[in-house]
């Protein structure tokens, strides 16, 4: 993926839930920016450089919630 990504995140509730996914999803090489929202359950990815979906659905997996391409 390269550009802007969404991604459906289930199970986050709180500003920390926020924070778990942002510090997980942020440290895949290539991510520029990341936007989440607890309220929403949205999760945007922006990258000059292709990044691997499959990455950003383990980094959420790893902060403790689900993913889905939205």
């Amino acid at each position: 993926m390269m550009g802007t990504t969404e991604f459906q995140v289930t199970g986050m509730t709180c500003g920390h839930c926020e924070v778990a996914v942002r510090e997980e999803v942020s440290k895949i090489s290539g991510v520029d920016g990341v936007e989440v929202s607890a309220k929403t359950g949205s999760l945007t990815v922006s990258s000059a450089a292709p990044v691997d979906a499959a990455a950003v659905l383990a980094a959420v997996d790893e902060a403790g919630y689900q993913a889905v391409p939205a």
